[in-house]
């Protein structure tokens, strides 16, 4: 990304599998909860944690812990990068286009 070091490959890879791009997706809107990721998708809570997990790690999404519960939300510097209407995230490299998903 333009304003931070970012490393595209765990980004691509980390976005290559469909239920991480829904994941994505849901954030582009707002901060979600383990459980409302889960209900929205129609995800066991196991594998959206999961999912969370590799976003986490690939830079994408951070986490923040409210008492029990864990909030996920796009890191800065990725909202940073989406073009409007706020569904295309350009990583320099390629572009993912977060309309074109299935619901």
């Amino acid at each position: 990304m333009s304003s931070q070091s970012f490393d595209c490959i765990p980004a691509i890879k980390a976005l290559g599998e469909e239920s991480r791009m829904r994941i994505v997706r849901l954030l582009l809107a707002r901060p979600h909860c383990v459980m409302e990721i889960s209900e929205s998708l129609g995800l066991t809570v196991y594998n959206v944690s999961k999912h969370l997990r590799i976003l986490r790690e690939a830079g994408l999404v951070e986490l923040e812990k409210h008492g029990q519960k864990r909030v996920y939300s796009l890191v800065p510097a990725l909202s940073a990068e989406l073009s409007e209407p706020a569904q295309i995230l350009d990583l320099g490299c390629c572009q993912f286009d977060f309309s074109k998903l299935p619901e």
